[in-house]
This record gives C-alpha cells, sequence and structure tokens, in this order.
C-alpha cells in the first residue's frame, strides 16, 4: 500500500521508532551547510542506496577499510568492509539515495528517499568519501589511472588518521588513483559517505510506506 506518511498518534509511534535508526543517514543528505561532516563515526545498523546518472569525478581515490556499528536493534557489534571511493571534487546529476526501516509495532516498512540534481542543475560534493559495499555502472572511464598505490601515498584524498588509528585502515594497504573518473547510471549501497561540502540542488526528500524498487531508488 502507497501512502505518504502523516501526523497524528501513527506518525508519534511511527517516529519512536524511525527517527534513532535513520536520522544519521537522513543527514548525510540534509545537513549541507555545516562543513566536513565526521571523519570517523559508527555506522548505522542499515546501508542505503545512492543511484546517479551520471557522476563527474577529479582526483579520484580507493582503498580498502573497515566501517563498525551496531546492528540495527543494537544487540550486536557489526564490521563491515568496504571500498572507500574519495573524490577531491565531483559533480553528480539525478542523484537518489534511500534508505528502508522495519517498522516492528507495524510490520510494515518505510523508505526514506531523497533526490537532487535532476533538474538541469548539478550537485557538487568536495572531499566526498563514500563507503561502498557494491557498485554496478554502465560505463566507467578513468584517466591518468595508478592500481596497486600504497593507501597512504596516493595523491588524491588518503585514508584519514582516525582510520589508521581505529585500525580500519592501512597506510600500507592496496588502493588505486586516477586524475579524473566518469560514471555512468551508477547503482550502489553503501554504509557511509561524508563530504567537506555537499551542495544539493533541487532537493526533495520523502517518507513512504513500503519498499522494493517502486519506492527505493532502484
Amino acid at each position: 500500500m502507497e501512502s505518504q506518511v502523516r501526523g497524528g498518534t501513527r506518525w508519534k509511534r511511527f517516529a519512536v521508532v524511525m527517527v534513532p535508526s535513520v536520522a544519521a543517514t537522513a543527514a548525510i543528505g540534509v545537513a549541507l551547510a555545516q562543513g566536513a561532516l565526521a571523519a570517523s563515526f559508527s555506522v548505522s545498523g542499515q546501508e542505503f542506496k545512492v543511484r546517479a546518472g551520471l557522476l563527474e569525478g577529479t582526483g579520484f581515490t580507493q582503498y580498502g577499510a573497515i566501517d563498525t556499528g551496531k546492528s540495527l536493534d543494537g544487540k550486536k557489534d557489526e564490521a563491515h568492509p568496504v571500498a572507500v571511493s574519495a573524490f577531491e571534487s565531483a559533480k553528480i546529476t539525478d542523484l537518489c539515495q534511500s534508505v528502508v526501516t522495519p517498522i516492528p509495532l507495524l510490520g510494515k516498512d518505510v523508505t526514506l528517499k531523497l533526490t537532487a540534481g535532476d533538474q538541469g542543475k548539478k550537485v557538487e560534493a568536495s572531499q566526498l568519501y563514500i563507503d561502498v559495499a557494491n557498485l554496478d555502472a554502465k560505463d566507467a572511464v578513468f584517466k591518468q589511472m595508478d592500481i596497486g598505490v600504497a593507501a597512504g601515498s596516493v595523491k588524491g584524498p588518503k585514508p584519514k588518521p582516525e582510520e589508521y588509528d581505529q585500525k580500519k585502515a592501512s597506510p600500507f594497504g592496496f588502493a588505486q588513483q586516477a586524475d579524473t573518473a566518469t560514471l555512468t547510471d551508477v547503482r550502489q549501497t553503501a554504509w557511509a559517505t561524508t563530504a567537506g561540502t555537499f551542495r544539493l540542488s533541487n532537493l526533495h526528500m520523502g517518507l513512504s510506506w513500503g519498499s522494493g524498487a517502486k519506492y527505493e531508488c532502484y
């Protein structure tokens, strides 16, 4: 059943369950003008989907790391291996981000969906880090690419000191870099995103009952 979440008693019950589990994910998209986000934090118990029609990045680096946090019910410690894709700057056309949260009290799912950069003006980001669990792209073009660089020696964004201190990344681990990266029809799942600045044009965020391709980004 498709409907927008509305106010009243149902909303209050929904908010008690929904807000703690998705607040961190929502903040990635809507806390736009507050400068750099946390360099290292415990991720939520939910991965989220990201779709982009076109991603154009400069100063691209990619390295392996571990994200840590709790399960959605808070009962277990979890570790998630990720490929961190980092850009000195990036422009994104037709961006979509979605996350699904189950509501145990009602036996339903709620999907939070955010869209931007879909009306002629691109999303812009600087010092963008995306902790990716899975990625598919129709086409990917890298220019001046080096594969097998030590993560601490890349020219672009490097693992952050907090990642070294917490043993979540190694300066001697495998990495790759390129002057530019252009990806089309991108679909990925991720555990976290951070950016120095993140400017979203034509931003829209909505909540809907349900899950699946009809409600999520894909």
